[in-house]
């Protein structure tokens, strides 16, 4: 995300403040901005640095008690925690209709997970996570999931250094989602050696021979982006090869992001899951910071041409579809830092969330397409009111000028998967 203004409920931390924050109570409800999700003027432009995009909720129990950035959940003995509506496995598959929907996808109640997934799902990231395999055993363990099929991959062929309370969370939470929603699929985590564009792209080639590998067919998950940039055409190609669709955020604040808008990759925003005060799932509106609009380098493709809401658009529209991302209704996930050791429950948001959520929707779904292309015509060509969730309420944008509609709009595209 673009610099952003710090709000009640919102705290934009450099990382130079998490260990003071440890000492400090933080009461329920307050959404944290990694430094890793800040995009700085010095990082924009061709062959310069990509962000992360995901948000972290506080949660305390006890707040005499000591906690570790950036919730005291480690306290939680069970997640879910009594009284929350944050999302399990059972719940967002509840939620998806990837699984019989039942109790109002409580996720204090529901408890079955998704069974699908194959072939494979590669999670492209910067830096390297030494606990990946640990914390995504317990995260399994805790929630009933298949013992995970996990390989660590350096991008460049030497082990990374590593980026504790930042890309290491952003890894955490793209690992653990993908195989909530398709536990069968093998994962391959490859990370690069900074956060670079250069370097996330090599990763990016390495992950695409990963999946051609295994099978031949499957998903590449990049939960991280740029603001665009001239040439950023000229890149097309490491999202183009034969039976990998490739997704990304779409980022958390308003604008356009890269590698998103390529015409060869899934755009994924970002929703609300609005919950009742008993922590049932009511309905899904449009994140207020979810990223979306139009390009200014990208031609509309030719699967958006037939789109009534995008008839007067000459450039490419994203967001595509939309997942959940809303910190406010996020969920948890399990993760130790490289540089204290001490594990913990965390419950994360943003449009990180919905990429590999979409990722593992469509590998669970055993729908594979010959590319990306193939997959976004798909989607744009489906008529099946029963094919996606559409999202017609909430904003986004800049000062909230875009709003979610009947159809194709910039802040939830064609709308969320649903019993796909």
């Amino acid at each position: 995300m673009k610099v952003p203004k710090s709000s009640p409920n919102k705290l934009i931390l450099p990382l130079c403040l998490f260990s003071s924050i440890a000492s400090t109570a933080l009461t329920a409800g307050t959404v944290i901005i990694p430094e890793s999700s800040i995009e700085k003027p010095e990082h924009v432009g061709k062959g310069k640095y990509a962000h992360t995009h995901f948000r972290a909720m506080s949660v305390e129990e006890n707040a005499s008690a000591p906690s570790v950035f950036p919730a005291a959940t480690a306290r939680h003995d069970s997640v879910p925690a009594t009284g929350y509506s944050y999302q399990t496995p059972a719940s967002i598959a509840c939620i998806y209709g990837l699984v019989t929907q039942s109790s109002g996808c409580n996720p204090n109640k529901v408890s079955t997970v998704v069974v699908g997934g194959s072939n494979a799902i590669a999670i492209v990231d910067a830096y390297h996570y030494p606990n990946a395999q640990s914390d995504l055993n317990q995260f399994s363990a805790q929630f009933g999931l298949p013992v995970p099929n996990l390989t660590v991959v350096y991008a460049n062929g030497t082990k990374p250094a590593t980026s504790p309370n930042s890309w290491e969370v952003e890894e955490a939470l793209d690992l653990q989602t993908a195989h909530a929603m398709a536990p069968s699929a093998e994962l391959y985590l490859v990370e690069a050696a900074s956060s670079s564009i250069n370097d996330l792209l090599v990763a990016v080639a390495k992950a695409t021979s990963l999946v051609t590998a295994k099978g031949g067919r499957g998903e590449v998950s990049m939960s991280w982006g740029a603001s665009e940039f001239r040439g950023e055409a000229n890149y097309d190609s490491y999202f183009s090869a034969t039976n990998v669709v490739y997704f990304a955020s779409s980022g958390d604040a308003a604008g356009v992001n890269w590698p998103c808008v390529s015409k060869n990759v899934v755009c994924v925003g970002g929703t609300t899951l609005n919950m009742s005060t008993s922590h049932t799932y009511e309905n899904a509106s449009a994140w207020v910071d979810t990223g979306g609009g139009y390009s200014t380098q990208v031609k509309k493709p030719s699967y958006q041409s037939s789109n009534t809401n995008l008839a007067g658009a000459s450039y490419r529209g994203v967001p595509d579809i939309a997942m959940a991302a809303d910190p406010n209704s996020g969920a948890w996930i399990f993760y130790t830092p490289s540089n204290t050791g001490v594990s913990g429950w965390w419950i994360v948001g943003g449009t990180s969330l919905a990429s590999p959520m979409a990722a593992g929707v469509v590998n669970s779904s055993n729908d594979f397409y010959a590319n990306g292309t193939a997959q976004l015509t798909g989607l744009y060509t489906q008529t099946s009111s029963s094919y996606f969730t559409d999202i017609s309420s909430g904003v986004c944008g800049p000062n909230k000028s875009y709003s979610s509609v009947v159809g194709w709009d910039k802040c939830t595209g064609l709308g969320s998967l649903f019993n796909y």
